[in-house]
């Protein structure tokens, strides 16, 4: 199966440049809580008010810490460079620190930061490279088991989600791979496909290759991306929902957002049952199988009793198991999964 490899030789320094608000900061959070064993500091522009937690560093901290690669953490509306960050990264490749992204700006085709790393010895990796051979979708039926994260908006918890669920379904020893489809995950993984850096004709083709025809007692755990009721990244969702053909989805929803992030109109988000009718009906389209095992929530800005209170109204109003990912675990919206897969 053709997919994106990478290999990145920790111990990692994340890095954050003047990025305005954790939403943004996804990809650095995302590898300091899936690979804290990795991380051993941060570096961010003067001003920046996103904290990982991580030990400040500079150039010079991170080279007497040993770091080997630095990880850019931010995931920005476009997934380009600013020019602001560039001496940084410049200085970190000059010390033969290896730098990694996973933006739409590649590394090697920034002259002076190439220059910079071949002074330095060090390596640039760009992760949001689709592989080549990537085909047009067929919708043809494939062998094994699926389960898809669908959000209501960007950066909601669907790569968590979709890592919670993989590490309960390996602790219960059922046969499960999680499917990287963004930076952030094939950098956890070490493989994947950059689904939104695939064009656009190919995309529920690459979700085909991403999850091939497999034993019927395996799962697939694949990442979802973007959301359907995004205007900017609706196309990629749909592409990759036909493509994956999930025998499952579960829903990602933040409690505090109420509209949709980062465009330029003023939209809201859906009520939840809305959004699993809708997403229901698409999935069908190559999956007639296809239904929601649950809702995942991200609820880090509730305190325990209002987050508790949030989880159980909701999943009264919908009949499904609700949970967040991190503060209760995923393991009632598994079992729901294999209880009607």
């Amino acid at each position: 199966m053709p997919v994106t490899t990478v290999s990145l030789e920790p111990p990692y320094l994340l890095y954050l440049g003047d990025v305005a608000d954790d939403d943004h900061a996804k990809t650095g959070h995302g590898i300091a809580c899936w690979r804290p064993e990795q991380c051993v500091g941060q570096m961010r522009l003067p001003g920046c008010p996103v904290d990982i937690g991580l030990p400040e560093m500079s150039v010079v901290d991170a080279v007497d810490a040993g770091v080997k690669t630095a990880i850019i953490g931010v995931a920005p509306v476009g997934g380009r460079i600013p020019d602001q960050w560039v001496p940084q990264l410049i200085e970190l490749a000059g010390a033969g620190i290896d730098i990694a992204a996973g933006m739409h700006t590649r590394l090697a085709a920034m002259p002076d930061l190439v220059a910079a790393a071949s002074e330095g010895g060090a390596r640039l990796t760009d992760v949001r490279v689709p592989p080549p051979g990537i085909p047009v979708g067929t919708g043809t039926p494939r062998s094994g088991k699926r389960v898809l994260t669908l959000g209501t908006d960007c950066a909601v918890g669907k790569k968590y989600t979709a890592l919670a669920m993989h590490r309960e379904l390996e602790r219960r020893d059922i046969r499960a791979t999680f499917r990287a489809t963004g930076q952030t995950g094939i950098m956890i993984a070490g493989e994947g496909i950059p689904i939104d850096a695939v064009v656009a004709d190919f995309v529920s083709g690459a979700a085909e290759m991403l999850s091939p025809d497999n034993d019927d007692d395996h799962w697939d755990v694949i990442e979802g991306q973007g959301s359907l009721w995004n205007p900017g990244y609706s196309g990629v969702t749909l592409g990759l929902l036909h493509g994956s053909q999930p025998d499952a989805i579960v829903v990602c929803h933040d409690a505090s957002r109420t509209r949709i992030l980062d465009v330029g109109g003023d939209y809201p988000i859906p009520e939840l049952d809305e959004v699993i009718d809708d997403a229901l009906r698409l999935a069908r389209r190559t999956q007639p199988r296809c239904f929601c095992a649950g809702v995942s929530v991200n609820t880090s800005r509730m305190g325990d009793l209002e987050r508790d209170t949030y989880l159980g109204e909701l999943q009264h109003n919908l009949a499904l198991p609700c949970v967040d990912p991190i503060a209760t675990g995923v393991s009632p919206i598994v079992n729901f999964m294999l209880k009607y897969a």
